[in-house]
């Protein structure tokens, strides 16, 4: 018996549909390209790249009813601008030309992009169990990014294991390796730092040209949630004290009416 998914891809606007179909045909002819002319690598680095540019149609089919499935669709967007910039115009520019320093570019954007995202997810998987602190939200933001930039680095030192490639510029009698590692995961955490204080000002109303209508919401937020919180107290307290009367109630109840005077109950 085959189990039906009832899930299915959400509203996605036409501009942005071709957008992404144009980003992921250029990174399947690159990695063509790079095939016919003797690297392998390349083509398995477009096939992983366009597999990734399918993250969000994932999250919507096989979100379920969890809160990935509310993931925007333009951090999609983002993210495919960002893989075909690193994959087809940084790698092309790295391996077939003297300028080397996509890279730098590339791990700089990867913690903006990667920070900005987290901090709006934080929300999405808090969801309606509670407020979310935005100082909470950026921590995560920032821990998020700084995940990813390592994770990038992780990648790199196995490519250069697998398949003898010199991402990490690592030489037997130098640091060069580290210093390429260090540098990259320094400009990372920058991009991650700088995005992560832009989103949450602006997210919170310091920053940007809607900061007053941001404040206003945030005051009504805060005056709702503090009615709530009133409300609950409310309750709380009475249903307390009905418990303490019941249990009165139930002692005078329960306590022998047939007692001598040294407490004891007739034989």
């Amino acid at each position: 018996m085959s189990i039906r998914n009832p899930n299915k891809i959400g509203y996605l606007p036409k501009k942005v549909r071709i957008a992404w179909i144009a980003m992921r045909a250029g990174l399947l002819i690159w990695g063509i390209y790079g095939l016919f002319h003797g690297s392998v690598v390349e083509f398995l680095q477009a096939i992983f790249a366009i597999a990734f540019t399918h993250l969000w149609d994932m999250f919507q089919l096989w979100g379920g009813r969890s809160f990935i499935t509310k993931v925007h669709y333009k951090y999609q967007t983002l993210l495919n601008a960002f893989i075909f910039f690193g994959t087809v115009i940084g790698s092309t520019i790295n391996n077939r030309t003297s300028f080397e320093h996509c890279d730098l570019i590339s791990h700089f954007l990867a913690g903006l992009l990667t920070a900005y995202f987290a901090y709006d997810f934080a929300y999405l998987i808090q969801g309606k169990k509670g407020r979310l602190s935005p100082a909470l939200a950026a921590m995560f933001s920032l821990g998020f990014s700084c995940a990813i930039c390592i994770g990038w680095e992780f990648y790199e030192f196995t490519m250069d294991r697998l398949y003898g490639l010199h991402l990490q510029r690592s030489l037997p009698t130098s640091d060069s390796g580290l210093v390429d590692t260090m540098v990259d995961l320094i400009l990372g955490v920058a991009g991650a730092v700088i995005a992560m204080l832009y989103i949450a000002f602006k997210r919170n109303g310091i920053i940007g040209k809607d900061k007053k209508k941001i404040k206003a919401e945030k005051q009504r937020e805060n005056e709702m949630y503090a009615e709530k919180e009133r409300v609950w107290q409310e309750y709380l307290s009475k249903k307390n004290e009905k418990s303490s009367l019941m249990s009165k109630d139930r002692y005078f109840y329960e306590m022998p009416t047939d007692l001598t005077d040294d407490g004891r109950g007739l034989s």
